[in-house]
Formats: C-alpha cells, sequence, structure tokens
C-alpha cells in the first residue's frame, strides 16, 4: 500500500504534518483492527467448545525446505557471515584399539613395492550386559555369634552396577529420554529393570550431587565479576513455577522456585530456600528506588539494626507497624531488608554486575546491571507496520540499530576512553531519532531510557552484549519440560536442577558427563570435580573462595 508515496515530499508544512498523522492513525487502527479480530475468533471457539464443538484449528504456514547458508536465528542481523568448512575430526577422536589388515599377496603383480601404510579411523561402539554373579564368601564366629560377608566392590550398589546406573542418569538428563524410553531402550540388550527402580535411580540418594551443585554454583559466581540470568516457566506436580538460569562461561545453574520476584532472586543469589533480613546503615538507600511513603523511612529507622532476622520475625514487624501500606509497597521493605542481609552476608561470593533482560525482578539487586542488546532489538521486530512507508522506516533503523550492535562487538575486541566517548555520543544521536512513524518513536524513546544499561559494555568490556547462553540454557529447561512435562514433587524438582547444572557445566567445560557420573558412582573418584575445574579456569578469584580455600 502506498509502495512509492514519501509524505516528506510534501511541500505545505501543515498538509505534511495533516497526512504524517492520518498515517499513524491508519496504523493505528490496523493494529486494533488485528486485535480485535483474534480476540473475537478466541470468543467464538469458546463459544464452540462450551458447546461441545471445536474451535477454529492452528494450522501454521508452510515452511520453505532448509538451506545451510541461510541464517535461521530470530536476531539474524547481529550475526557476522562465515564461510562454511568441513573439518577433519580424526585427531579428535580416541583409538582403542589398531589393526593391520594385510593385501592378498597373489593378488598383487610381481613387481608391486611395499609403500607404507595408509590409516582408516572408523568408529564404532560395542554395547553389551556385563551381569555378574558375585560369590560372596561368608564366615560365622561361634565366639561373636555373628557373620561375616565380603563386601561388593566399590559402585555396587543393589541390583544394578555403577554403569547402567550412569547410563541412566546420562540417557534422562543429558540425552533428554523420558523414562519409559530408557526402559525399552534397556530391554533391547535383556536389562531387567522397573519404572519404579529407574524412577528411584534418578530422584533419590542425591545429595552427593546436590552437593556437588552448591559447590559449582558458588566457584561459578565467583569466576567472574558478572553474571548471566534468566528464567523459563515450569511445572511442579502440576503447578506453575519458575526455573531460574544463572552462568557464566564457565558454568550454568538451575533453580526451581514457586515465583519469579525479587526476593526469590535475592534467594538464590545467596543458595538459601528462604531470605533473612537484616537492617543496618545501608537498608534506607535500598529503599530510595522503590519510593515509599517518607513515614516508612522513619519507622524502619527505629527497628532493631545489625540483628539477622528470619522471615516470620521481620514478617511480624512489617505486619505490626507497616499494615497500613499495601503488599506492593509491603514487598520494597522486605527487598530492602533483604538485599541488607545479602550484601552483608560473607558465605556467597556478592555479585557485582547482572546480565539479563528488561524484567523488573533483576533491578536494583546489584551494583550494575547491563541490559541485552538482542532482547531489545526484539522489541522493533514486533512492530509490525501496514504501510510500505512506515516498514520502510522502521527496516531502516533496524539496519542502523544492529551497525551500531557491531561497532560495540568492535570496542570490545579494543577499548579505548576515546572510542568510549564516541560510541556514547553516536548512542544519543541515533536514539534521538524522530521517525514520524509514532509506533517506532515511541520504541526509540524507550530504548534511550535504558542508555546507561546498554552501554554498561563501555565501562566493562568483558561483558558480552546479550544473553543469549541464558536463554540457551532455559531452552534446555524448555525442551526437557515439553518431554518429560516436569517433576511430581519438591524432591523431583531439585534433582532436576542438580543434574541439568552439571549438564551443562560439564559440558561448559568440555567434561563427559557420562565419564564424570561414572566416576562418581563407582567411587573411583578420579576426576577432578567440576568445581575444581571452575576454578583453575577462572581469570579472576573471589575474596570468598580464597578464604574457603584455605
Amino acid at each position: 500500500m502506498l509502495t512509492s508515496f514519501d509524505p516528506n515530499q510534501i511541500e505545505d508544512k501543515n498538509a505534511r504534518q495533516a497526512i504524517v498523522e492520518l498515517l499513524n492513525l491508519v496504523e493505528e487502527l490496523k493494529g486494533e483492527n488485528a486485535v480485535l479480530r483474534e480476540e473475537v475468533q478466541r470468543l467464538r471457539d469458546e463459544n464452540n467448545r462450551l458447546k461441545g464443538e471445536q474451535g477454529q484449528p492452528n494450522v501454521k504456514a508452510n515452511k520453505g525446505r532448509k538451506d545451510r547458508n541461510q541464517d535461521y536465528s530470530s536476531e539474524k542481523e547481529r550475526r557476522q557471515s562465515k564461510q562454511w568448512r568441513k573439518g577433519s575430526k580424526v585427531d579428535k577422536i580416541e583409538i582403542d584399539r589398531e589393526e593391520t589388515l594385510k593385501v592378498d599377496k597373489q593378488a598383487l603383480p610381481c613387481d608391486a613395492q611395499f609403500k607404507g601404510y595408509e590409516l582408516v579411523v572408523v568408529q564404532d561402539i560395542d554395547i553389551k550386559t556385563d551381569n555378574v554373579c558375585f560369590r560372596k564368601e561368608k564366615y560365622y564366629a561361634p565366639s561373636t555369634q555373628k557373620s561375616y560377608l565380603a563386601s561388593l566392590p566399590a559402585g555396587y550398589e543393589g541390583e544394578f552396577g555403577p554403569s547402567l546406573r550412569a547410563l541412566i542418569i546420562t540417557l534422562y538428563y543429558a540425552s533428554e529420554m523420558t523414562e519409559p524410553k530408557i526402559i525399552e531402550f534397556l530391554s533391547h540388550f535383556n536389562i531387567s529393570i522397573s519404572t519404579g527402580q529407574v524412577s528411584n535411580m534418578l530422584s533419590q540418594k542425591n545429595e552427593m550431587w546436590h552437593s556437588e551443585k552448591d559447590e559449582i554454583y558458588q566457584a561459578g559466581l565467583a569466576s567472574s565479576s558478572w553474571q548471566h540470568i534468566d528464567d523459563t516457566s515450569t511445572r511442579v506436580d502440576g503447578q506453575n513455577q519458575y526455573c531460574h538460569v544463572l552462568g557464566n562461561p564457565l558454568y550454568t545453574a538451575y533453580f526451581t522456585r514457586p515465583r519469579k520476584d525479587r526476593l526469590t532472586i535475592i534467594e538464590i543469589l545467596q543458595n538459601v530456600s528462604r531470605n533473612h533480613f537484616l537492617l543496618n546503615e545501608h537498608t534506607l538507600d535500598w529503599l530510595e528506588p522503590f519510593a515509599v511513603p517518607q513515614w516508612v523511612y522513619r519507622t524502619v529507622a527505629q527497628w532493631p539494626h545489625h540483628l539477622l532476622l528470619s522471615y516470620a520475625q521481620f514478617e511480624e514487624l512489617v505486619n505490626t507497624h507497616l499494615a497500613r501500606l499495601n503488599k506492593q509497597q509491603q514487598a520494597r521493605v522486605f527487598e530492602a531488608a533483604a538485599l541488607s542481609a545479602y550484601h552483608s552476608q560473607t558465605t556467597m561470593p556478592i555479585v557485582p554486575l547482572l546480565l539479563s533482560d528488561d524484567a523488573p525482578q533483576f533491578k536494583s539487586i546489584t551494583d550494575e546491571l547491563a541490559l541485552c542488546w538482542v532482547h531489545e532489538g526484539r522489541h522493533y521486530k514486533k512492530l509490525t507496520p501496514f504501510l510500505d512507508y512506515h516498514r520502510q522506516l522502521l527496516d531502516e533503523f533496524r539496519t542502523k540499530f544492529w551497525q551500531f550492535y557491531h561497532q560495540l562487538q568492535r570496542y570490545r575486541a579494543g577499548p579505548s576512553p576515546q572510542q568510549a566517548t564516541i560510541l556514547s555520543e553516536t548512542f544519543d544521536t541515533l536514539f534521538s531519532t524522530v521517525t514520524g512513524y509514532d509506533a517506532l518513536d515511541q520504541r526509540i524513546a524507550k530504548t534511550k531510557t535504558k542508555k546507561n544499561n546498554l552501554l554498561m559494555v563501555l565501562a566493562h568490556p568483558e561483558i558480552p552484549l546479550h544473553n543469549n547462553p541464558a536463554e540457551l540454557g532455559a531452552r534446555l529447561r524448555v525442551r526437557k519440560r515439553d518431554i518429560s512435562f516436569g517433576p511430581r514433587s519438591s524432591d523431583g524438582a531439585a534433582c532436576w536442577d542438580t543434574f541439568m547444572t552439571l549438564v551443562a557445566t560439564a559440558k561448559k567445560l568440555k567434561v563427559s558427563f557420562f565419564a564424570y557420573i561414572y566416576d562418581r558412582v563407582s567411587g573411583a573418584n578420579t576426576l577432578p570435580s567440576l568445581a575444581q575445574i571452575i576454578k583453575q579456569r577462572s581469570p579472576t578469584v573471589h575474596p570468598i573462595m580464597s578464604e574457603l580455600s584455605t
């Protein structure tokens, strides 16, 4: 529609302004009409369902054939094109045995000369049972009236050996197989195992693994001055909850909680199930961004300071003295006291900088907050202008948006104060653009208000410009949720969090998950812990980790 129309070509200023406003009105009405159409269709579908009929089927459009050279990323503009090359993997393959193949001498000509060997590496696997019948010696001593029985080798427990237990854990958590499919797979090799036995292996007697997860998380927090964070919805025993994902290039950790508010984030950063609260000289400073009434400051200042309080104790104080506040304002007081306790504790490393999307629960927790450029770019991608003229304006601005993103990437490779000043000024110019397309201009203005958070990279060039690693970590939970629906108890949720933490961290550290699980299950303990590897590869050592190591 209006393919070649450009209102800037209209000479009369008033007429040009009127046309621009008219185009924005058309855009607004078109958007409202689309929303109303969707709402009417939803109401029709619900009405049909109430009548015992079916709603309109959701038929998705056909997808074209995939092209290797086509980029299917939702943010393909940010990606630099790379030429694909097939590399050799032979040098990465561990050779288990060698076999010399000889030529039939009778088929050779009489003048054939030996010229050495040509190497061909073939990968194969041998899956077979190793069922053992242990003959345990048994003695009886009349003097003590006791029987003495030989012990099973390390790693053997109950009816199943360490290799099978490690394989089941790997198939469920690393290969995302369901319990019925694991049993079906094992049945092909005549392994007799019940659903209950598989479930018990996956969800019971995992205290050792939970401790490993805690060590990984503590080492991960101390391994860098910044952390990725994100969350995704999940279900526990049919109830809606949230899985929170934290990480950096060395680890990824998962935490399932009923809520995703700021108090929950503070709990997760301390790795505790319930916050403690503390009032000190910084509590009122934490309250300041929340804009609570002035009388609240005076009341809180009179409460006992420098005394660690439980949730019940602090809740009693709030209910007694701040009952006039609404629930949202009371929550701000809880958060300020929880932040005071978090920043005063010495058990877990304190995170100076979080890298996240623009969700409110991540704000006002750490000293600094960096926002994801990819997430910000998605706001522009959500704009769906009806008019060709507005689509052209949007395309032009998005091109400039990603060009500036690539300038920031180059700055990370070679930061300098002069270049930081130039980029800051370029940001101001770019996000002061007025296009005349109201929806786009409003979006540009919103981006400008986030300048300090989006340009955190100028002061910290070590941080990425996007939060994709945390989103990829959340996507792993989504796939697990889609395949296995969700854990059926809080213990099951804890096991999901623990083993998914081990899987994701082992992958980042390039450690075989199966080999690691087998090493622990068999009792060999020859491999270093994942937490130790994180400490060894960490570019920084947090003071708390130094104290703990000594």
